[in-house]
């Protein structure tokens, strides 16, 4: 008998626990598998992630701007690692960051193909323009097109400095002096292995050429002697656009925050903020719709 007294308040307790539960489990949904980030959710506090960007797009101030949106929103801050292009894409194929921002179309399409990253959205653009001292010994104002400013750059032998850091701006360069048929070399080509901001002193500094991303440059302008010496090529578009990384070969890094961050910079309404960045009276940077 004292053994079934203790064995009745078991049974009744697993009847008890079984009719609460009404003998079902919550099923868990699976993860979107979608490639559009869907839209910016709910705050999350006390978490950051880490982005890899150009020198130039912090060089322009434009992510001071607008990301205390972000972190309003949402609760995620954002550290930034303001490097070339090349070295940004290392660091995701590296696992040192969370998600890149980078403008060298070529070089992300590759990078997706490689697998290193999963999908690559439009974020905003700006123009690449060549500035140069005002005496404009290579005549660049009167050039045709940007291949035959290029051509007047280095029959005239004037100096030009080159960022020569594999950036997204480095990359431009180059495949323009290639488009040319020209390699460039010679006491009058610098290569400068430093970013933007440091290109641009260098250039004012020596009174020379080279090339630049406008919203380094207006950001910039107040410190520079060097006007805009050629402009207008279509060849000279500065499209920045943000890449998710394969979960695959980083699983992990914060991807889900990582998605956040997309639909967020992705938005209609962080796409105006953007549009609204001016700096010295210039907007430095344009949303196509």
């Amino acid at each position: 008998m004292k053994s079934c007294a203790r064995i009745f308040p078991v049974l009744f307790g697993l009847i008890f626990l079984f009719g609460c539960s009404n003998g079902s489990v919550e099923e868990k949904k699976p993860a979107d598998s979608g490639n559009q980030p869907k839209e910016v959710p709910q705050k999350t506090e006390n978490i950051s992630i880490r982005l890899a960007t150009t020198t130039s797009c912090d060089n322009s101030g434009l992510l001071k701007y607008i990301l205390p949106d972000f972190k309003a929103k949402t609760g995620i801050g954002v550290d930034v690692i303001a490097v070339g292009t090349g070295k940004a894409l290392q660091h995701g194929k590296d696992g040192d960051v969370d998600v890149v921002l980078v403008h060298a179309p070529d070089a992300e399409k590759q990078y997706i193909e490689d697998g290193w990253a999963t999908d690559r959205y439009y974020v905003c653009q700006n123009e690449f323009v060549i500035v140069g001292p005002e005496s404009d010994p290579a005549k660049l104002k009167e050039a045709q097109s940007v291949l035959d400013a290029l051509k007047r750059v280095e029959s005239s032998k004037s100096e030009f400095i080159s960022r020569g850091d594999n950036s997204g701006t480095h990359k431009m360069e180059l495949s323009i002096w290639e488009s040319a048929g020209i390699k460039p070399s010679g006491d009058w080509y610098i290569q400068a292995g430093q970013g933007m901001g440091a290109v641009l002193m260098m250039a004012n500094e020596k009174e020379a050429y080279t090339l630049t991303d406008t919203g380094t440059y207006y950001a910039m302008i107040d410190k520079l002697n060097l006007p805009i010496a050629f402009s207008g090529d279509s060849l000279l578009d500065n499209i920045y656009s943000v890449l998710r990384l394969n979960p695959e070969k980083h699983p992990e890094l914060k991807h889900a925050e990582v998605q956040k961050f997309i639909a967020w910079i992705t938005s209609g309404e962080t796409r105006k903020l953007i549009g609204s960045f001016e700096v010295n009276g210039h907007l430095l940077f344009k949303v196509q719709e």
